[in-house]
């Protein structure tokens, strides 16, 4: 008796799994605007969420960006998404990380100026979008209020996509998230003696 042929046991196996996955996708019909939350140790939280802007961009929907701690950067992605001025609204608002201003109440003084920004954008229904990056630190350090936070992000526009960046994510923000991708560090050149590099971190 001989083995039945790779390939039509391939292809069997493979249609099984198409109808299978048919029938599960035919079931997901509703939309909604999602509570975003990329977290954890590892390097990409913020890569991610610029890669959603781009999806935005290319769908010509309005996109909103906030930076709450990296403002002080040049960043190529700041550079490139500022190229489409009708779509794009980026507010750089961060002084820089915590341990580099070292001045507790200028870091709360400048998170409550990038939260301004941000309930404004919160509150525009043309904005597709919003992206306050690195704003889980600052919830963090309770720069913020998360129960202001939280009730503004559940008070915005239906259809509005919010995406929050930052490790540490707090349970509360966690809770009240659609989908939440928590990034995990397996390995990491900076460990290894290799500096940021443009291109790769900024």
């Amino acid at each position: 008796m001989t083995d039945e042929d790779p390939t039509q046991r391939h292809k069997e196996k493979m249609a099984k799994k198409k109808a299978s996955r048919d029938k599960l996708m035919a079931k997901k019909q509703g939309e909604k605007g999602l509570l975003i939350v990329h977290t954890g140790p590892g390097k990409g939280k913020s890569s991610a969420a610029f890669g959603m802007a781009i999806r935005c961009v290319g769908h010509g929907f309005k996109v909103g960006i906030v930076q709450f701690i990296k403002g002080a950067w040049d960043t190529a992605e700041r550079r490139v998404l500022e190229g489409f001025p009708d779509l794009v609204t980026f507010k750089a608002m961060g002084e820089g990380f915590t341990w580099e201003t070292q001045d507790r109440e200028r870091d709360i003084a400048a998170a409550a100026r990038a939260w301004e920004v941000a309930q404004a954008m919160l509150e525009d229904d043309a904005i597709r979008m919003v992206i306050l990056d690195e704003i889980n630190i600052a919830l963090r350090y309770d720069y913020l209020s998360t129960e202001l936070v939280l009730a503004a992000i559940a008070a915005r526009p239906p259809g509005q996509h919010v995406v929050l960046t930052g490790r540490n994510a707090l349970a509360p923000v966690i809770e009240a998230a659609d989908l939440v991708t928590e990034m995990t560090l397996v390995k990491h050149p900076f460990r290894s003696g290799i500096k940021a590099q443009p291109g790769v971190e900024f």
